[in-house]
């Protein structure tokens, strides 16, 4: 059961992250790939109408999380209050800077929330790549399963860590950069003229850059877990993910040298989400030191802590009430919102 709830908690993550993955690298390329205000609405427009329902996923994802692991939820809240509230924080300025940026024709108004986009963006990216950071190298526990870290110590990952160190500052940095050149693929797709011209520049200066990163990451993760590699090898999981990897880099760099910018862009969704699912499995399927946990560990003491985090029967009863309200309340919603764009204007 445990491994069921994780695999679903994990792909309602990794759905969120390549779909508003690519809006987060739009933003952080908004004042690069536009120059004129004309040209960042064209960048707003590419984002769309649609960009608050990804969120829905990110709800999704907490929403499990406290249904069946309140425990874990609770813990995670603890440890990582400042980080969370900053997330949190980010979201809502994305929000109204897309929102209200274009309600006023005032170069110092749209300038002020075109800003904010930029800054709201790529404080996510870093925010979430971090967050990636710390679920690799891990979180010391206590003996009740809880956890508290000051935001940064002495950058070392070892010892009295905190929530930034060497290891997850390189990852977030890794993750910004791959998220950027995720959000120029699509920022080629969705625009034209001179913001699609600068953005497929940007899409092949970034993957040319996302290749050694990912190799200095690689070594840098084989550093602070040296027992990741033989256990990612042992599992079939992990190739099957590898072998996604490959073929969607053939894919991407296929669309991005012909100029076929739906193919490279599939290639990008399908390489972001081959990486993420293999990140997943390969912490799910290795254990840890003791005194950390990762992700999804098969250490004793994480199961034990995580076993009885586990929700009571009323909590999967809310679980079985969503299929109910998705029908009730979300269909309608996406119906009604679809024949209004049909209607002539």
């Amino acid at each position: 059961m445990i491994a069921t709830w994780y695999i679903v908690v994990s792909f309602m993550l990794i759905i969120y992250v390549a779909l508003d993955g690519r809006n987060f690298g739009a933003g952080m390329l908004h004042w690069l790939v536009a120059r004129t205000p004309e040209e960042r609405r064209q960048v707003v427009a590419a984002i769309g109408p649609l960009w608050s329902w990804h969120e829905v996923w990110l709800v999704g994802f907490g929403g499990t999380l406290v249904a069946v692991f309140p425990r874990l939820m609770a813990s995670a809240f603890a440890g990582y209050y400042l980080a969370l509230f900053l997330i949190l924080w980010g979201l809502i300025l994305r929000g109204i800077a897309l929102e209200v940026g274009g309600h006023i024709n005032d170069r110092l108004w749209q300038g002020c929330w075109d800003f904010v986009f930029v800054f709201a963006s790529f404080l996510l990216a870093i925010l979430f790549g971090a967050a990636a950071g710390n679920l690799a190298r891990g979180v010391p526990l206590d003996a009740d399963g809880n956890f508290s870290m000051a935001f940064f110590t002495d950058f070392s990952v070892r010892g009295h860590v905190g929530l930034l160190d060497w290891y997850t500052v390189s990852m977030a940095l890794f993750t910004a950069v791959m998220l950027a050149a995720h959000g120029a693929t699509y920022l080629t797709l969705k625009t034209e003229g001179a913001v699609h011209d600068r953005s497929a520049t940007w899409a092949k200066y970034l993957w040319a850059t996302v290749a050694p990163l990912f190799l200095a990451i690689t070594i840098a993760s084989w550093v602070v877990r040296p027992d990741l590699p033989g256990h990612a090898i042992d599992n079939p999981l992990c190739w099957l993910g590898l072998l996604v990897v490959l073929v969607s880099t053939i894919t991407l760099i296929s669309g991005l040298s012909t100029r076929r910018e739906r193919r490279a862009f599939v290639g990008s969704n399908v390489l972001l989400v081959g990486l993420l699912a293999t990140g997943g499995a390969s912490a799910g399927h290795c254990s840890h030191r003791p005194a950390l946990v990762l992700a999804r560990s098969v250490a004793r003491r994480f199961w034990r802590h995580v076993g009885r985090g586990i929700s009571t029967p009323d909590g999967f009863g809310v679980l079985r009430l969503l299929p109910r309200a998705i029908s009730d309340f979300v269909v309608p919603d996406i119906a009604r919102y679809f024949d209004r764009s049909r209607r002539p204007h």
